[in-house]
């Protein structure tokens, strides 16, 4: 790409990226509302607008901020598997995007159709059940990865990979073959947690039905 061309595109990704975070903060605070309000019609607007944010603006822009992301690494010098901190991103936005989801199918809509069913005026923490700690704790999981995501991309750490050093011509410089064992420590971490979240809401979607 020409410099204007990848400015334009690495804006366009920046832009897509802080809504989704922006989104899932206000996510955050409509699921903590939820949880912890004495007030039947805050209680249920929360859920509401949880379950329309989620539809209508988390899960448009975090596919769309994966697409932008793989573009600008493919057509960019960086490469989309030449440098660990850009392979790890990838791994965490398509993992991320896929458990997002998964939890919007399953917990943001459940717990929505259910204080949607609540009597007017009840406060329908009963119906609601465990799910209003899920979606607080899903939230603020997603929101510390979308932290963890924009924090590669600014300190950018662990060097190239065996690929990257293959493809440059400066395959030599030492700087280009770091320890990666921080990188494999964290990789193995994240992909256990992502078992675990993926396993909890397959079994609480089943339960659900």
């Amino acid at each position: 790409m020409t410099p204007r061309v990848r400015q334009a595109t690495l804006t366009v990704h920046v832009v897509l990226s802080v809504g989704w975070l922006g989104s899932v903060a206000a996510f955050l605070a409509l699921s903590i509302a939820g949880l912890t309000s004495a007030d039947a019609q805050i209680m249920r607007g929360a859920y509401l607008s949880m379950d329309l944010i989620g539809r209508y603006v988390i899960v448009p822009l975090s596919l769309a901020s994966t697409a932008s992301g793989i573009f600008q690494a493919l057509a960019s010098p960086w490469g989309l598997f030449k440098h660990y901190w850009v392979a790890v991103k990838f791994l965490l936005t398509v993992l991320s995007t896929l458990l997002l989801l998964l939890h919007q199918f399953t917990a943001v809509a459940t717990a929505a159709e259910r204080v949607s069913r609540a009597a007017p005026g009840t406060l329908p923490r009963e119906e609601v059940g465990p799910l209003g700690t899920q979606l607080v704790f899903d939230a603020g999981l997603a929101l510390l990865v979308l932290v963890a995501i924009t924090v590669l991309s600014i300190f950018k750490p662990w060097g190239r990979t065996p690929y990257g050093r293959e493809q440059s011509a400066d395959a030599a410089d030492p700087a280009a073959a770091p320890s990666t064992a921080g990188f494999k420590v964290a990789l193995i971490a994240v992909a256990i947690l992502l078992a675990l979240l993926v396993a909890k809401h397959l079994a609480g979607g089943h339960a659900h039905h």
